[in-house]
């Protein structure tokens, strides 16, 4: 899962420890810096910037994860990567990139999001600066504060006498289908907002609600909040705009979230 390391110590400032070398997690357009190694890829790490031919846009002070600090910056989108290195997407990272540093990785692209996107206050247009006792940017002109956004999102497995409900959007690739999962309204609880996602995309309703899990997920500011539940009633329909096509599938159907299945075996 991608999660923050339950070791993992957020701070606002840097101990004063010029020698202690630094992970660096070094974004340019949404994509990590990384070197490619016999069984994965790796982070840079050294006690200063390593880069002298990249030139940053900003920098935060993450905090620690096992004794060492973590940093992260930002570059130019079309800055060329140093050599034998390449910078790619946190999805292309899953299996190569350590567990903890991914999940370190995701936390730091959300915090440079939220830095990159709040220079000027919404309120007033004036400038931001950041603060030093709260991870918060501040508007010096009408005093509003600005902390980094997170974004809701409910997902719910939902089953019928052991077939499990699967849809796909039409950004998916045909064959690749996933469980339902949509952004919590204003107002609304969980709950609230899974029994009007899945009416809305599939045309039925569904019961027994259970929490199961939650997970970060930073596209580019979001938390999953996974639930299952039980087909209750209504016919199976795809709604047309937001999932194409949805079906119930036997556990003989899936393979790795992908199935490949005739046009007459969709909704």
């Amino acid at each position: 899962m991608l999660t923050l390391p339950d070791d993992f110590q957020p701070g606002l400032l840097p101990a004063d420890d010029s020698d202690t070398p630094i992970q660096w997690f070094v974004f340019a357009g949404g994509n990590l810096l990384v070197r490619p190694t016999s069984d994965g890829v790796a982070l840079p790490v050294a006690a200063v910037w390593p880069f002298a031919k990249l030139v940053t846009v900003r920098r935060l002070y993450l905090g620690s994860w096992r004794g060492q600090p973590c940093h992260a910056a930002e570059v130019e989108t079309a800055t060329p990567p140093p050599p034998g290195m390449n910078f790619e997407s946190l999805r292309a990272l899953w299996s190569r990139l350590d567990e903890g540093l991914l999940g370190v990785a995701g936390h730091a692209e959300q915090l440079i999001e939220w830095d990159r996107s709040h220079q000027f206050c919404g309120c007033c247009g004036a400038q931001t600066q950041r603060r030093a006792d709260e991870r918060a940017r501040h508007c010096v002109a009408c005093g509003s504060m600005a902390y980094p956004r997170l974004s809701p999102v409910i997902m719910v497995r939902v089953v019928r006498d052991g077939h499990i409900l699967l849809a796909r959007p039409p950004r998916f690739a045909p064959g690749f289908y996933s469980v339902l999962a949509g952004f919590v309204e204003a107002g609304e609880t969980l709950e609230q907002a899974i029994h009007r996602e899945v009416a809305e995309e599939v045309n039925i309703r569904v019961c027994d609600l259970r929490y199961f899990a939650s997970q970060s997920w930073p596209f580019p500011h979001s938390l999953m909040i996974a639930f299952t539940a039980e087909y209750a009633e209504g016919e199976l329909r795809a709604g047309g705009r937001e999932i194409v096509a949805a079906r119930l599938f036997g556990t003989d159907a899936v393979s790795y979230n992908h199935l490949t299945l005739p046009t007459s075996d969709l909704v």
